[in-house]
């Protein structure tokens, strides 16, 4: 699963809810000519603020993911993250536990709904993805001190809200552009990682939607993943509850125990 954290930066999907008034005026005028410390600024605002996010030390989202677009097949999950980049991710599918965990440094993943009764080991691959998610704030808070670096590409249009075009450079050297909206300063649209499918690379967007504000921070509850060429409704992950803070012991993030991943089941939201 791609996971874009914007819960703060974390899991990370999602375009922001303003009124119909609003988008019209937005739409009539260019964006301003702005720097991109002054975008950065001034989304790091929009979100809650540098301090309220910097006093965030865990973060549990839970909602549902879909699968083919069919509301009856809407699987629950839970998200845990805690700083430093660790996380925890827990899907039901068929009365059965899929869990990924990555550690930091290390990850590991049971997919019991392939028959696949045993933890297995991050990839090369995997582990290089889970190296370049960013922590729980997402990738503009303390985008320096993260080793990224940002450029203005422009301006355009994302679904009809006039956006800034950021290039980000990630530390790792992979590049990503990211589109922040020119009335609301939250982030639009995302480059997710590109998919080989049908034996060919397809590039994927990921886009943020309907912001809400709880624990004075401002975050997306949809994210909806489209992969770009092939025939398939996008990818969507609802979130319906969002916790700040809340303990996590550091063992969540270890290697999973069998046992303990059976009899683990996330409540339905």
């Amino acid at each position: 699963m791609t996971r874009i954290s914007l819960f703060a930066g974390g899991l990370l999907s999602l375009t922001a809810a303003i009124t119909t008034s609003s988008t019209a005026a937005a739409a009539a005028q260019a964006p301003a000519p702005l720097s991109v410390e002054q975008i950065v600024d001034r989304n790091i605002a929009a979100r809650g603020g540098l301090a309220a996010w910097h006093a965030v030390t865990t973060l549990t989202v839970a909602g549902e993911l879909d699968a083919g677009g069919k509301p009856n097949h809407a699987l629950p999950f839970v998200l845990k993250e805690k700083r430093p980049r660790k996380s925890r991710l827990e899907i039901i599918f068929k009365d059965q536990t899929s869990v990924q965990v990555y550690d930091g440094a290390k990850g590991w993943k049971v997919r019991p709904f392939l028959n696949r009764n045993e933890v297995e080991t991050y990839t090369t691959a995997e582990i290089k993805s889970a190296a370049a998610e960013q922590d729980l704030d997402g990738p503009l808070i303390d985008f320096a001190a993260k080793g990224t670096q940002i450029a203005l590409a422009g301006t355009e249009q994302v679904e009809g809200h006039p956006a800034y075009k950021l290039r980000l450079t990630l530390k790792n050297g992979d590049k990503r552009n990211l589109w922040v909206d020119a009335g609301s300063f939250l982030e639009l649209k995302m480059d997710g990682e590109s998919r080989k499918l049908d034996g060919k690379m397809h590039k994927v967007a990921v886009y943020f939607r309907d912001y809400k504000t709880e624990h004075g921070l401002t975050t997306p509850r949809m994210q909806e993943t489209a992969v770009e060429g092939v025939k398939q409704p996008p990818y969507k992950m609802t979130v319906s509850r969002v916790v700040v803070n809340e303990p996590m012991d550091d063992s969540l993030f270890q290697k999973p125990q069998l046992a303990a991943v059976a009899s683990s089941r996330p409540k339905r939201p």
